[in-house]
């Protein structure tokens, strides 16, 4: 028996034979491959109350009612809501002082003769951490990227344990929780991109530190939330709707990085194939970005965050950097516009052969790659720190033989400068802002927007003392 194997069936014999764990087990569109292993490795009767799989969708409509897709977050809650409500209101008088009720389900698609794409679904378990306890409960969403539709029904069926298992056992510290998820899986099988954890057993937990963990973990490339501060799986907002994106380190956002978004989504929004739709409006956090930054930690990612959110903005996190990746990433969700706001500092990294050692084909791939689809960068100017005077897209100097491609790129409209700035913000730069944060130079104030003010001055962030308390030197 190999390792992942043999830790799977520990994990689901473990649950077996622990004499409060009762549940139900409620699969849809990959087989049970995770209630086979309940039963698979002796004592369920101790754990499994229950087990259904409701394949026609008339059937899954009957039990859990109308759903516009049926693998979606939508029909995962409504079956845990179901399948939970029933253990309580059938077992719970008789039962419920001794044991901790469970319930799990999953909604997936995996491959098919019909359909080769990769599998995904939604998985989740709702249960109660003590006896009577009002439930908690963890929703994750995974994408399937084995060979065959058997290899991601089989990884389904380990992720399914190691979920259930985490929920009862890896609960704390909840780091644990989420990087025990992929035991006995790698990333070439699985990707995990969304993980919700409410209720009492999770008290304090910040999902969007969570999504951040999926990222450092390499469980998945990129991670989402709203400006409401919810976590998504990203094709829940961007499926087909046009994006425009802006990269930063938002530490902490200034006037100058929110004039760029501002300017390039007046253009963004007169495009052909915008007009009339409502984007979305990302700000990317990538790793790199924040991690740079030696005295960057979780909760400056999060300030950063509640910053970005209290201002309006969905926040992607990612592991991207080269501009191309993002872009196909992107690519997955939607078919429409892409649009990237960007400083002109940018325009010469994208013709830097140093960024592109790993593509055989440098810079004229990752070029390729950029722009083979609907993709479009809005770039902002700049003022040279030395003469002073402002250098725009149509003025920046790229080494040869780039300086072609810079023109070609120009002339056919893949790259545009944003006309409509305010040049008072050009000589903004978050160093500085930070610099003057730091050591108490009141300036700072003056270079970023005041909600902004506030937020640091009431949390403190970033270094920032109230006058007579003594600054950082």
């Amino acid at each position: 028996m190999n390792d992942t194997a043999s830790n799977t069936r520990q994990k689901a014999l473990a649950l077996n034979l622990e004499a409060t764990t009762y549940g139900a087990f409620a699969e849809i569109g990959a087989g049970q491959e995770v209630a086979r292993w309940f039963f698979s490795v002796g004592g369920a009767a101790g754990t499994v109350a229950k087990t259904i799989s409701a394949y026609d969708m008339a059937v899954s409509t009957g039990l859990y009612g109308p759903a516009q897709r049926y693998v979606s977050r939508q029909r995962l809650e409504a079956m845990l809501e179901q399948e939970f409500a029933q253990l309580l209101e059938r077992l719970d008088n008789g039962r419920g002082e001794s044991k901790r009720f469970f319930a799990f389900a999953d909604t997936a698609a995996t491959r098919s003769y019909g359909k080769p794409d990769k599998g995904r679904g939604w998985l989740g378990v709702r249960f109660q951490a003590e006896p009577r306890q009002e439930p908690s409960e963890i929703i994750v969403h995974a994408h399937l990227s084995d060979y065959s539709a058997a290899r991601e029904q089989e990884a389904l069926g380990i992720l399914g344990v190691n979920l259930i298992h985490g929920a009862f056992y890896r609960r704390n510290p909840v780091e644990d929780l989420v990087a025990a998820l992929m035991d006995g899986l790698s990333r070439e099988q699985v990707e995990i991109d969304m993980i919700q954890l409410s209720g009492p057993a999770f008290a304090g937990v910040d999902n969007r530190l969570m999504s951040l963990q999926l990222v450092e973990l390499g469980l998945t490339d990129a991670a989402m939330f709203t400006a409401d501060g919810h976590v998504v799986q990203p094709s829940e907002v961007l499926y087909k709707r046009p994006i425009l994106v802006e990269r930063g380190s938002f530490r902490p956002a200034t006037k100058l990085t929110l004039d760029l978004l501002d300017r390039a989504r007046e253009q963004f929004l007169e495009e052909p194939g915008v007009v009339g739709q409502k984007p979305v409006v990302l700000a990317e956090m990538t790793l790199r970005n924040l991690t740079a930054i030696p005295d960057a930690d979780h909760s400056d990612f999060l300030a950063r965050a509640d910053i970005l959110c209290a201002l309006g903005y969905d926040v992607l996190i990612s592991r991207f950097e080269p501009y191309y990746q993002l872009a196909e990433y992107l690519a997955r969700y939607t078919d429409g516009l892409i649009g990237l706001a960007v400083g002109l500092p940018s325009i010469g990294q994208i013709a830097d052969e140093k960024f592109y050692t790993d593509l055989p084909g440098g810079v004229l791939e990752s070029i390729g790659r950029l722009f083979n689809r609907s993709v479009k960068m809005y770039v902002y100017p700049t003022r040279d720190p030395v003469s002073g005077l402002i250098r725009t897209l149509d003025q920046t100097n790229v080494a040869a033989p780039w300086d072609h491609l810079h023109k070609l790129l120009l002339e056919i409209g893949r790259i545009v400068p944003i006309r409509s700035y305010d040049e008072s913000y050009l000589s903004i730069l978050t160093l500085d802002v930070m610099a003057r944060i730091k050591h108490g130079d009141p300036a700072w104030e003056s270079m970023v927007p005041p909600i902004v003010i506030d937020i640091i001055k009431a949390r403190h962030l970033f270094g920032w003392q109230p006058e007579g308390v003594p600054t950082l030197k």
